[in-house]
């Protein structure tokens, strides 16, 4: 059908459709950019910090300075530790992104019982009573403020980082850092904090959302890259039904972690299973056989 309309008509309408289209493009646009570059969304979409009290048990509560308020720490000591003058390895605790560290130290304290070991687990910024905002760029340098001030405390005694789900992240953070003073680290659940979000979720939105997120991740956080540098001993805890991290991801952190590794299968086990049982006793092993890797944790790299 011949369009009759003139000429000159045709060119008002499609100078009134650019005058309405270009704006709201342009302002479509620009809350695309803000939602995803300037509201913190990864932080949002990957912690969950909560503040309510937890007994903690018996545990020792500490505070550490870290930029402008402070990191909270949950320390408890094994049975045997506690009957000494000082243990005879630290575990420096990070846990899950849901998780807060005043629930489990003694707890896990007691998982040491023919050790003298003490624990001690950190809350993350803005998580339980450590101050600021929760932020995945706080995590790191949180992370190493705890590590070097344990690292003061402990002297030479052997330091193993130990961190669950998000909490290998900055495990490995502190590996990658301070190389000289740590034995070894125990990895549960580690996460690809990057290649989850556009493997995983990045499909049915087309990269759009999962694109912007995965640039936030902070570069400290890289678990791959962490690991290809990093060369101390380290215990792997896998859960089979990961249900949280596939055990596809868990592979990628365990195949590019450049040092000599054990891995421990959690069978049956979901993200957040305790670990117990047989996997318990392979895990006590494999700290024995982390801790006769080296006599000093200022060995040579």
């Amino acid at each position: 059908m011949a369009d009759n309309q003139p000429a000159g008509r045709r060119s008002n309408t499609a100078r009134t459709y650019s005058c309405i289209l270009v704006p709201t493009l342009l302002a479509i646009g620009t809350g695309y950019f803000a939602v995803m570059f300037l509201s913190h969304l990864p932080d949002h979409l990957i912690l969950f910090p909560t503040r309510t009290p937890i007994d903690a048990g018996g545990a020792i509560r500490k505070m550490i300075p870290f930029e402008n308020g402070q990191c909270e720490v949950w320390i408890a000591q094994s049975q045997l530790a506690r009957s000494k003058s000082k243990p005879d390895v630290y575990v420096l605790r990070f846990y899950g992104n849901a998780d807060r560290a005043d629930r489990w130290p003694v707890e896990e304290a007691e998982m040491w019982n023919h050790r003298a070991v003490e624990i001690w687990g950190a809350n993350y910024p803005g998580f339980g009573g450590s101050t600021g905002p929760a932020r995945l760029s706080k995590i790191g340098p949180a992370a190493l403020a705890v590590f070097d001030e344990l690292k003061r405390h402990a002297g030479d005694t052997p330091i193993v980082p130990f961190g669950t789900s998000i909490g290998v992240t900055a495990a490995l953070r502190i590996a990658a850092s301070r190389p000289a003073d740590i034995a070894g680290l125990i990895l549960q659940n580690p996460p690809p904090l990057r290649e989850m979000i556009l493997r995983r979720f990045g499909w049915w939105n087309l990269w759009l959302l999962a694109g912007p997120v995965a640039l936030q991740i902070p570069k400290d956080l890289d678990s791959i890259a962490n690991a290809k540098t990093i060369h101390a001993p380290a215990i792997f805890l896998l859960a089979q039904k990961d249900e949280v991290v596939a055990p596809r991801y868990h592979r990628l952190v365990v195949d590019a972690y450049a040092g000599e590794k054990r891995v421990i299968s959690l069978h049956g086990a979901y993200h957040n299973d305790p670990i117990q049982g047989t996997a318990l006793a392979d895990l006590n092993d494999a700290l024995g056989w982390l801790l006769g890797r080296t006599s000093s944790p200022r060995r040579q790299q």
